[in-house]
């Protein structure tokens, strides 16, 4: 299949449905919290009963507003709502409230970073507001459906790339990108799980030279990044050996079977499905002043990108390094919390891409905690500068006392006997261990300059591990040179 891969071209475009973490829903104010049993969230706006009126949520609309900001869109100042008219059995209004010629935001574009450390930009034709439905259950040992219409009326953006990813990669590290921004920005946590950040995919194929966009095919189903790769790389081959084999692809929608990382057809979509769309009477117009988007830059959280670019300018860290302290709101705020109290920048963010990371990974919890202090890790690198503790001592001993405990460096070096042998003991020792192998010192003086790392060792074990290892060496060289 790869000989044939290299004659077609791949085009992917995403819609991206990011559910918003505001308290009530978008148009009621029912409660949007995830998990509470069945019909709970619900009021008779959400069920739809007669005369009653919606009102608009305007946390939603900044909360769009940011994400527009994020993603380099401009934003729309006027902006109505309307009836998108399409049978959802789990929409009681039988229409879905969305907005349609004038979305919330319009253009704009996302760098993503790929494996090879080429940055691509994904470019964006809208962002815009609409209300979630709600869920429906199929039990396979019945052959009635349940409504749960919780989710019904939940605020979301839906964001609509443009036809312009042209691999599973550039996808999926999009996808990262946009769970790190929405989290960032604290408007959605960006669970794929849960449903509260969802993916369909719009993917085609062409030969390579040709201008047309091939026939469509909506892939949906799709519960994590993985599985947005997977089901990309399985509609491309399938379409290729389709195309290779004179078949018609066919413009469908089609499900993702995470179990076979295959996809199965849903519905075809022969023609544009006509949604009737027209303004929503019973919601006003809405505009977004200048006041009030200044307000909301102003109050912007950092994005990913921005934290990446002020690790790299301000404490001169590598793209990659940058990369990998950026991948968790937390982790970012923590390294440049630590970084206003001392200038070891490097190694601060060696210690949580390393020990603290790898403690964070094995927590399985929904929210993993820090295993140290900001202070704690301020105090522990300092200690490993000034010499007063050895970085394989602190490794070994002082990290793993640290973790969950509220005790300082200076408690812990007293208690377990790791403080740093002072310059003058260091040299005690060297010249006890040199005095007791002379002819180690006559081959080493001999040209046999791998012996240093025996007499390294040997003053490590009598000094228990804690002479730091630089100055050992420096004063083990000037020793053995010496020596006669």
């Amino acid at each position: 299949m790869s000989d044939l891969a290299s004659k077609y071209e791949l085009i992917v475009g995403l819609e991206v449905h990011i559910q918003l973490a505001t308290e009530s829903k978008l148009f009621a104010s029912d409660s949007t919290a995830f998990g509470k049993n069945p019909n709970s969230n619900v009021s008779v706006i959400t069920l739809a009963h007669p005369g009653t009126m919606p009102k608009l949520n305007r946390k939603a609309i900044e909360y769009a507003v940011r994400m527009g900001l994020a993603c380099n869109c401009e934003i729309s100042r006027y902006c109505i709502f309307d009836r998108k008219n399409y049978f959802y059995p789990d929409l009681p209004k039988g229409f879905q409230t969305t907005q349609d010629k004038t979305p919330i935001c319009i253009g704009g574009n996302v760098p993503v970073s790929l494996k090879n450390g080429n940055e691509v930009d994904v470019t964006l034709n809208r962002i815009h507001l609409e209300e979630d439905a709600g869920k429906s259950i199929h039990d396979e040992d019945s052959s009635d459906s349940m409504i749960d219409l919780n989710r019904a009326g939940v605020p979301l953006v839906e964001l609509v790339t443009e036809p312009c990813i042209e691999s599973s990669e550039v996808a999926m590290s999009f996808l990262t990108e946009i769970r790190k921004i929405v989290r960032y920005l604290e408007i959605c946590d960006g669970n794929m799980e849960q449903g509260s950040l969802r993916c369909d995919a719009n993917i085609s194929i062409r030969k390579k030279g040709d201008k047309k966009l091939g026939q469509k095919v909506e892939v949906k189903n799709m519960n994590s990044i993985r599985n947005v790769g997977r089901a990309i790389e399985y509609e491309f081959n399938r379409q290729i050996e389709l195309k290779e084999n004179d078949d018609s692809i066919i413009s469908e929608t089609r499900l993702f079977d995470a179990n076979t990382g295959t996809t199965s057809s849903m519905r075809t979509k022969e023609e544009l499905n006509d949604y009737r769309y027209f303004p929503e009477p019973d919601l006003s117009p809405f505009t977004v002043s200048e006041e009030w988007l200044k307000e909301i830059q102003n109050n912007m959280p950092a994005t990913p990108g921005m934290k990446r670019e002020k690790f790299i300018s301000e404490f001169g860290l590598s793209p990659y390094d940058a990369g990998v302290l950026t991948d968790t709101k937390m982790t970012a705020d923590y390294f440049e919390n630590v970084c206003q109290k001392t200038t070891h920048y490097k190694q601060v963010a060696n210690w949580i891409m390393g020990p603290i990371k790898s403690v964070i990974n094995e927590d399985d919890s929904d929210e993993p905690a820090l295993p140290i202090t900001e202070n704690q890790l301020v105090e522990l690198v300092e200690a490993i500068a000034n010499g007063k503790l050895s970085h394989s001592l602190a490794m070994k001993k002082v990290f793993p006392a640290l973790v969950d405990s509220e005790k300082s460096i200076a408690e812990l070096l007293s208690e377990l006997d790791v403080e740093t042998v002072s310059q003058d003991d260091i040299s005690d020792v060297i010249l006890k261990v040199v005095n007791a192998f002379p002819d180690k010192v006559k081959a080493y003086q001999n040209g046999k300059k791998n012996l240093l790392g025996m007499f390294m060792g040997e003053v490590m074990k009598q000094t228990h591990g804690k002479a730091d290892p630089k100055k050992t060496n420096e004063l083990l060289l000037e020793a053995l040179e010496k020596k006669n």
